[in-house]
């Protein structure tokens, strides 16, 4: 069969590589004029990096990541570990994969280095999207309509795409902001810093870990904000992040005042959708399901659609679209709009105020990491995206309720 793949993010290149792999031909349209990823920090999960492991890219990732041992939650004012969970060998033995922590533009390299350069076509922006009962069809800003059996929407949390078939829809406003930046290793040598942190305030949190082999620093602040441009390039007003952490443990202060030019993005989501598809044309990744980063897992829930997608179309006919990819979004659909809904959970989690809420957050964290090595979510890593009976979500009791023993039962960790 044809597929077009529009867009040459995380989620469209997976699912390029996921419909060749199903021996289909396959055309990626990017409208950038070529291969480019912006961003800093990710990490990824177990269930993302078996997708890599299974597209054969799992190894190149791995050479230019790192491999926390451990996670921690601590104290905003003064750096006091709330609780801590096992991640390493341990982890990996236990999911059948690592958790790994990259730089995005690595992961991205890799993707992209195993895509054909004949399936990719840069510079073409794509300004229409039609089909009748036998195909589907892409124009172009040139003018040109190509045609396929199927089209495959991995254009962002803006997706033009999804407007196209399910009609008005605007990105909405998560109503925080976050403040990036890398530092080389050599400049915080001296700040006693735990490999891999998440430090919970009132109305903020502070995330810190290692990338690209642990020559660089991912530094990320999270703040409740009205209004913020979602761009990857935005930078922070001079001494902006420092006035947002005022009064925070100093080494948090230290790496902020270090940091030098740090970026100031909005953070945007999407509204949960009923469904993803319409005939010949589906939606994967943010364009269906764009979510805080909260759980680090926007970028494994796109691979995971990737996966699925792949599958349900091995062996497909043109004719069997339709009801293909009506088997892709009934076994994608409940799974990503339940994490999205617990990531942003968990964003209100982090940045309870001081006082009886907080001390009970963290009491629960700490009586849970004292009987468990791994956080409630770790349920979701365990399971295979390809079992056709397993959707990923946590069980009932593993982290959906505050029962679970988290802060509301869903405290992880942010890209």
């Amino acid at each position: 069969m044809r597929a077009i793949v529009v867009g040459a993010g995380i989620g469209g290149l997976s699912a390029t590589l996921c419909l060749l792999r199903a021996g289909h031909e396959v055309t990626l349209v990017e409208q950038a004029p070529r291969f480019t990823e912006i961003g800093a920090g990710i990490q990824l999960a177990p269930n993302a990096t078996r997708v890599l492991r299974r597209l054969d890219v799992l190894d190149t990732v791995a050479a230019q990541a790192t491999r926390p041992s451990h996670w921690g939650f601590r104290t905003w004012s003064d750096g006091a570990e709330i609780c801590r969970y096992t991640l390493g060998r341990a982890a990996e033995d236990a999911f059948g994969a690592p958790y790994l922590q990259a730089h995005r533009a690595d992961l991205h390299h890799a993707l992209a280095s195993a895509v054909p350069p004949r399936s990719v076509r840069l510079n073409t922006s794509v300004v229409g999207i039609d089909q009748d009962d036998e195909s589907a069809y892409v124009t172009t800003a040139s003018g040109e309509r190509l045609g396929a059996d199927l089209v495959v929407a991995a254009d962002g949390v803006r997706s033009a795409v999804r407007q196209w078939l399910f009609g008005a829809d605007e990105a909405v406003f998560s109503k925080t902001v976050a403040y990036r930046a890398l530092l080389p290793a050599d400049e915080v040598a001296d700040l006693d810093l735990p490999d891999f942190a998440i430090w919970l305030g009132p109305g903020r949190h502070f995330v810190h870990y290692w990338v690209r082999r642990g020559e660089l620093l991912n530094i990320v602040g999270v703040v409740g904000a009205e209004a913020a441009q979602e761009s990857w390039t935005a930078q922070a007003e001079p001494g902006e992040q420092l006035r947002e952490f005022d009064g925070w443990d100093s080494r948090v202060l230290s790496l902020l005042e270090r940091a030098g030019q740090v970026l100031r993005y909005g953070i945007y989501t999407r509204t949960p959708l009923t469904r993803w598809n319409i005939g010949r044309v589906t939606l994967l990744g943010d364009s269906a399901h764009a979510m805080v980063p909260f759980q680090a897992q926007g970028a494994a829930q796109a691979m995971q659609d990737a996966a699925v997608l792949g599958d349900v179309l091995a062996g497909a006919t043109p004719d069997g679209v339709p009801d293909a990819l009506d088997r892709y979004v009934r076994r994608r659909l409940a799974t990503a709009t339940s994490i999205q809904a617990s990531s942003a959970r968990a964003g209100h989690d982090y940045h309870l105020p001081d006082g009886p809420e907080a001390r009970a957050r963290n009491a629960r964290m700490a009586a849970y990491a004292a009987e468990h090595r791994f956080l409630p979510q770790a349920t979701a890593w365990a399971a295979d995206a390809l079992d056709e009976g397993a959707d990923g979500r946590p069980a009932p009791g593993t982290g959906t309720d505050t029962a679970s023993g988290g802060p509301g039962g869903n405290v992880t960790h942010p890209d």
